[in-house]
């Protein structure tokens, strides 16, 4: 009986994950599907259709969107902006992480604490004074909305660290020291390479955030320099109109690069959480 209930509970939990696999691919393929179906085809009830003979447009809806948005020009901003934020999230972090864990006092609890506080503030509470303070200190620029997106990813990213960093025996840095290793080659040589699996797990996440993310870019840079989300707001015509064909080819277009780096590292977002997370 107990080999039957736990076989039992084993399907209802299969079902229930392939429920939510299913919900959460569905979106993805209903872009990718109508990414090749005219734009009278998609508003007008053939949402969930598969491209037919009549439908199918082949790669116009993606020629026209690179045309119309400039995606070359909004692509590598994006993957500027991705890559310098999320490599200054992770060193900088990874170090503050390591001096609160390791240098027990007021000033670094008070920093900790503050840094997990800043984890609930919702972005929508400060994102017209930070967009007043960004264009008061010129930071309104692809530089300054990469220090915007350091300060307001460094509390997770602190967080996993210092929770990873708790479980590293003192010793080993220890030991270093008294080889002559300095603090900062003991950090490089020594802790940063333990922290492999916690800091492919944050890249992934801090990626995914800035990558799609519209309102910082919106809110600070503007159009002079549109990202990907920016930029595909304006396939939105006059009158409301909306080339819906163009928005999904270029919806697919933003998310091939994250899927890939999500799939080339996801074995180790598991590992990473984890480890991040048991100790506290």
């Amino acid at each position: 009986m107990a080999n039957v209930g736990k076989k039992s509970t084993e399907w209802i939990l299969f079902v229930i994950l392939l429920i939510a696999a299913a919900a959460v691919i569905a979106p993805i393929l209903i872009v990718l599907m109508n990414s090749f179906k005219g734009n009278i085809f998609i508003t007008g009830g053939g949402t969930f259709k598969l491209p037919d003979s009549t439908s199918f447009v082949g790669f116009a809806n993606y020629t026209t969107g690179i045309q119309r948005i400039h995606f070359f020009s909004a692509f590598g901003y994006s993957l500027w902006i991705t890559i310098a934020s999320v490599f200054a999230i992770l060193l900088l972090t990874s170090m503050l992480a390591w001096y609160i864990t390791r240098v027990k006092g007021r000033i670094t609890s008070a920093i900790y604490y503050l840094l997990v506080f800043s984890m609930i503030v919702p972005f929508q509470m400060v994102m017209f004074p930070m967009s007043k303070i960004a264009n008061m200190l010129h930071l309104d620029n692809l530089l300054g909305i990469v220090i915007l997106y350091v300060g307001f990813g460094c509390g997770m990213s602190t967080f996993m660290f210092s929770g990873f960093i708790k479980s590293i025996p003192i010793a080993l840095e220890e030991a270093a020291m008294i080889d002559g290793a300095t603090p900062v080659v003991t950090f490089f040589r020594i802790v940063m390479p333990m922290l492999k699996s916690t800091a492919i797990t944050i890249a992934i996440l801090e990626t995914m955030w800035v990558w799609n993310d519209y309102l910082m870019p919106y809110l600070v840079i503007g159009t002079e320099y549109r990202t990907i989300p920016v930029a595909i707001q304006y396939l939105r015509g006059g009158y409301g109109s909306v080339d819906m064909g163009a928005m999904m080819a270029m919806l697919v277009f933003a998310m091939i690069p994250v899927i890939a780096f999500y799939l080339a590292c996801q074995k180790h977002i598991i590992r990473g959480v984890l480890a991040g997370a048991v100790k506290g």
